[in-house]
């Protein structure tokens, strides 16, 4: 067993003093009390609010903490653990976020076992704030707020040497997994949505399938720290009661890739198609110009081509979320929202074909 809480009922007044104790959040109080309640629809992983109360007044202590532990649905518990979902967070709150100006959640506590499957995350809670939904799209401020935390992203995570670190790579025997398991996500997918997305979508899903090795082998031309599930559900906007515009949470699917594949995941399956369609150049050219002024700047071209592919992001993880984790109501619903966004985006800029075209130029060069 662990030496941490992997549910909320088994958080001890006793572990969580002195776990905050050790980072200095409490500066001599002494936790009297806590009150624990669910917040969020995760489907991996669940998050809790911790209401804290103190044996004196303590002005620079949190009044509140967040914690996420294990998904309870042995189903998701167990998808997380082979895709190392739990590992990513844990090491991204540990290692990656204290470094890096973009704004997420201060850490308290990030422990995990040796195998992956219980960790503990605790950080601030940035309360009150307004969850972003991707089924209600948002307006374009909030956009543009998403565009330029993005560019800090990848603009400060660029050609870091932690790249190279095991837990960031790219799993190359689970990619060979998905790309077997996928056709058969694909027709799961089918089979449970068809007649509740658009038949030019469906046919979208069923061109993805058919090139998913081409898919699940596209290098991007960059090399950065990306989140892998930028939508408007993983954000907060006006956080803190409005002091802030906006954080950005749940880090279970940051990998080394291609900054474009987060600008084509957001685009294509977060803001919706109406919004994208009237102001999806100006959002191209902020985050071009957003990496140019933080020195790291990139080919107008190079992005626009990238971002074609990068919107396949979207449609993959809907695709294969919505065949191994927990059914949910709302789940059904994102991944529905998921794919037309990404499907729309494909069929306006021909995505699998340029997801083709390059996967022609890789097998040219690699021949030459």
């Amino acid at each position: 067993m662990p030496g941490f809480p992997t549910r909320a009922e088994e958080i001890s007044r006793e572990w969580l003093q002195a776990t905050l104790d050790a980072s200095d959040a409490l500066h001599g109080a002494q936790v009297t009390s806590l009150d624990i309640a669910p917040i969020g629809t995760g489907q991996v992983g669940d998050t809790v609010r911790i209401t804290l109360g103190y044996d004196r007044p303590a002005p620079h202590a949190p009044t509140s903490i967040a914690a996420k532990l294990p998904s309870r649905d042995a189903t998701s518990r167990a998808t997380a653990a082979h895709f190392r979902l739990y590992l990513r967070e844990v090491n991204f709150y540990a290692r990656v976020a204290p470094h890096i100006p973009m704004r997420v959640p201060k850490v308290y506590a990030a422990l995990i076992d040796e195998a992956g499957c219980d960790f503990i995350l605790m950080f601030e809670d940035l309360g009150p704030a307004r969850v972003g939904n991707q089924l209600h799209s948002c307006t374009l401020a909030e956009a543009e707020a998403a565009v330029r935390e993005a560019a800090l992203l990848h603009a400060s995570t660029d050609g870091l040497p932690l790249l190279d670190e095991d837990w960031l790579l790219p799993d190359l025997a689970a990619r060979d997994w998905i790309i077997s398991a996928y056709p058969g996500a694909q027709a799961i997918f089918r089979e449970r949505y068809a007649g509740q997305i658009e038949p030019e979508y469906l046919d979208i899903c069923e061109q993805l399938a058919t090139h998913c090795a081409a898919w699940f082998h596209f290098t991007p031309s960059t090399r950065c720290i990306t989140h892998g599930d930028y939508r408007l559900d993983n954000m907060l906007f006006d956080i803190r009661g409005g002091a802030e515009p906006l954080a950005v949470v749940d880090w279970q699917t940051c990998v080394t890739g291609g900054g474009t594949s987060d600008l084509g995941y957001f685009l294509g399956t977060g803001i919706g198609t109406e919004l994208r369609r009237t102001h999806e150049m100006d959002l191209i050219d902020l985050y071009c110009a957003e990496m140019t002024r933080l020195g790291v700047p990139r080919h107008r071209a190079v992005i626009w081509n990238e971002y074609r592919i990068g919107a396949l992001t979207g449609l993959s993880t809907a695709v294969f979320s919505a065949a191994f984790v927990e059914r949910t109501e709302r789940g059904d619903a994102n991944f529905l929202s998921m794919a037309r966004g990404a499907c729309s985006l494909a069929l306006d800029h021909g995505s699998i074909q340029a997801l083709l075209d390059h996967a022609e130029k890789q097998a040219e060069t690699s021949t030459c």
